[in-house]
């Protein structure tokens, strides 16, 4: 299993930016997927952004317009641009990365919160 570490969570005024980064011990070859999830207390775990290899991109309707899901490369794994935070938008993200080999890795979360 690769293994995944997220950064760039912390404490933003609501109207703030954060950018959240994933980031692998190395490159990861045959990458298929890649996903941000986030998991608000008491609530599912649910998909924010994913993009493709291909390049295609997937948004919750919540955050369509305010978050942005980008990579550097296809073996590396995606970034989350999150601007005009909410209240809402408290969780812990996780990042996921899918390969064609069959992995499915998981990030341990970085928590945001959105308060002011």
């Amino acid at each position: 299993q690769v293994q995944l570490v997220e950064s760039g969570g912390g404490l933003v005024q609501p109207g703030g930016s954060l950018r959240l980064s994933c980031a692998a011990a190395g490159p990861i070859f045959g990458i298929s997927y890649m996903g941000w999830y986030r998991q608000a207390p008491g609530k599912q775990r649910e998909l924010v952004a994913s993009i493709t290899a291909g390049g295609s991109t997937m948004y919750a309707d919540s955050v369509k317009g305010r978050f942005t899901i980008s990579t550097d490369n296809a073996a590396k794994p995606a970034y989350l641009q999150m601007s005009s935070l909410k209240p809402e938008d408290t969780a812990v993200y996780y990042c996921n990365v899918r390969t064609l080999a069959g992995f499915d890795s998981w990030g341990q979360g970085a928590q945001v919160t959105v308060s002011s």
